[in-house]
C-alpha cells in the first residue's frame, strides 16, 4: 500500500481532518515519534497524507480500548516485523473480526453482548461492542445503560456464585480502562467552580466517582478525580491547593462510611459543602440523616443535576450528628479492648469448630463494622452488612457452611461477655439479640 510522503498539509488542516488538539499532536510526536512531520524553513510542521492516516489509525486502535503508548508499540512492532500496519489491521478485521452489530441493537443487546464477552475473557468482542455502543450512543449513554448496569449484573451474578471473582475483576479493569480514556479526552471546562471527586479512607470502589467525574466533565464542569482511599491528609492538602466549591464522596460498605463521617469534620470545617452517595446509603437510607451533606440521590444518572442545583444555589451544609455520650463510650472502650476479645476467639474458635483459616477475615470485618457502626450512631446498620454477608456465604463464596457464620456470632458474644465490661454492654446486648435472631432462623 503506498502512500503520499509529501508533506503537504500544515497543522491546522491535519487538526480538522483528524480531530485532535495541537498540544495532543505535538505531545504524541514529542513522547512517540510519530507522526514525524516536515519543517518549513520557518520551523512550521508540514504533515503528508502518510502522516494523517497514520493518525487516523492509532485513533482507531484507541477507540478499540488501546492506550496511545500501546497503539503506538503494536505501530512499531508491525513495522519491525516488515509488515504493513494499515493492511495488517485491515486483514484481520476481514477475516476474525466480530460481526458487526446493527445501528437497530438495543441497548440492552449491546450490554449483553458486553457482558457475555467479559465473562467468556473476550477482550476483543468486548471493546468492540463498546466501540459500536459509542459509535451509536453518546457517552452518558453507553456508560450509564452498557457499563454501569453492565458491572452491576456481573456483579449480582457473582454474589449469587455464578461468576468467579476473576471475571468480575476483568470485567470491572475493561470498564474502567474505558472510561479512563473518556475522562481524558473531554475538553477544557468551561463552567467555573470546581469539584473534587474521591472516596473516603480504605474505600477502594471507584467505577461511580470515575463515573460521575465523566458525567460532570461533559457538561462541562471542572471536575478533579482523586481517586480511591483518600488519607484524611491528602485532603486537607489538596483543598488547600484547589480550593474547590465542592467535594464528593462515595462509600459502599459501612466501614467507609464511617470514615466519610469522619472526613465531613474536615470539609465543614473548611467550609466546603459535601455531597455523597453509594451502595451503602442506598441499602440503608437512615444512614443518609447522619451525614452532613448532600445525598445525590439512589441513581447516579441523576447526580449532575443535583450537583448542578448544588453548585447554582448555595445553601447552608447540614450539621454533623453529634454520637451520644453512651456509644462514645461503647466505642472507646472497644477500640481498647478489641485485642483481648480477640484473642479469646483465637483461643475457642476450635471447640466451636470454626476453621482457623476464617478467623482472621471474619475478626477484621466484624471488628471493623462495630466500629463503624458505633461511629454512624446506631448498632442496628450493622444488621444490614450482615445479612449481606450471609448471602456470600449461602453461596459460597467464604468456601464454608452456612452454620458457621451462626457459631462464630455465637462465639463472639461469648467473647464480648467475658472481656468488655459495662460500657460494653450496648454492643453485647446487639450480639445477644442477633445470636437469637439467627437461632431463630
Amino acid at each position: 500500500m503506498t502512500l503520499d510522503d509529501t508533506p503537504t498539509f500544515n497543522l491546522k488542516a491535519v487538526v480538522q481532518e483528524t480531530g485532535l488538539k495541537p498540544d495532543t499532536l505535538r505531545a504524541w510526536e514529542r513522547r512517540y515519534g510519530l507522526p514525524q512531520p516536515a519543517r518549513t524553513s520557518g520551523g512550521h510542521r508540514l504533515y503528508s497524507q502518510r502522516d494523517i492516516d497514520i493518525l487516523k489509525w492509532l485513533i482507531e486502535r484507541q477507540e478499540e480500548g488501546l492506550s496511545i503508548s500501546r497503539a503506538v508499540d503494536l505501530w512499531n512492532q508491525l513495522l519491525a516485523e516488515g509488515k504493513e500496519p494499515f493492511l495488517e489491521m485491515a486483514d484481520e478485521e476481514e477475516i476474525s473480526g466480530p460481526v458487526p452489530l446493527e445501528v437497530g441493537d438495543t441497548l440492552a443487546q449491546l450490554r449483553d453482548s458486553w457482558v457475555e464477552a467479559c465473562l467468556a475473557y473476550d477482550e476483543q468482542r468486548a471493546e468492540y461492542t463498546l466501540a459500536q455502543t459509542f459509535a451509536l450512543y453518546p457517552p452518558e449513554t453507553g456508560c450509564l445503560e452498557v457499563l454501569q448496569k453492565g458491572l452491576a449484573e456481573i456483579g449480582r451474578r457473582w454474589y449469587m456464585g455464578d461468576v468467579t471473582a476473576q471475571q468480575e475483576h476483568f470485567a470491572s479493569a475493561l470498564a474502567m480502562r474505558r472510561l479512563e480514556s473518556l475522562v481524558a479526552i473531554n475538553p477544557a471546562p468551561t463552567r467555573s467552580k470546581r469539584i473534587l471527586i474521591g472516596c473516603p479512607p480504605d474505600e477502594e470502589h471507584t467505577f461511580s466517582p470515575l463515573l460521575l467525574t465523566l458525567l460532570l466533565r461533559r457538561r462541562g464542569w471542572e471536575a478533579l478525580y482523586l481517586g480511591a482511599d483518600v488519607p484524611l491528609n491528602r485532603l486537607e492538602k489538596t483543598i488547600e491547593e484547589t480550593d474547590p466549591d465542592l467535594v464528593i464522596l462515595t462509600a459502599q460498605t459501612l466501614a467507609t462510611a464511617a470514615t466519610m463521617l469522619q472526613m465531613s469534620a474536615l470539609l465543614l470545617e473548611a467550609g466546603i459543602p459535601l455531597a455523597f452517595g453509594g451502595r451503602i446509603f442506598n441499602m440503608i437510607p437512615e444512614l443518609q440523616e447522619r451525614m452532613p451533606g448532600y445525598f445525590l440521590g439512589e441513581k447516579l444518572a441523576n447526580a449532575p443535576q443535583v450537583v448542578e442545583q448544588l453548585l447554582n444555589t448555595p445553601t447552608v451544609s447540614p450539621a454533623a450528628a453529634e454520637m451520644s455520650p453512651e456509644y462514645y463510650a461503647a466505642l472507646t472502650h472497644f477500640r481498647e479492648r478489641r485485642s483481648h476479645l480477640e484473642a479469646y476467639i483465637w483461643e475457642h474458635a476450635e471447640e466451636m469448630n470454626i476453621p482457623q483459616e476464617h478467623l482472621a477475615r471474619a475478626n477484621r470485618k466484624l471488628g471493623e463494622g462495630i466500629i463503624a457502626a458505633l461511629i454512624l450512631g446506631d448498632m442496628d446498620f450493622l444488621g444490614h452488612d450482615l445479612h449481606w454477608v450471609e448471602g456470600l456465604i449461602d453461596n459460597f463464596h467464604y468456601q464454608m457452611p452456612p452454620q458457621v457464620l451462626q457459631h462464630y456470632v455465637r462465639l463472639y458474644h461469648d467473647a464480648a461477655a467475658e472481656k468488655l465490661n459495662g460500657e460494653g454492654e450496648l454492643i453485647i446486648s446487639w450480639l445477644d439479640e442477633l445470636s437469637e435472631n439467627m437461632d431463630a432462623n
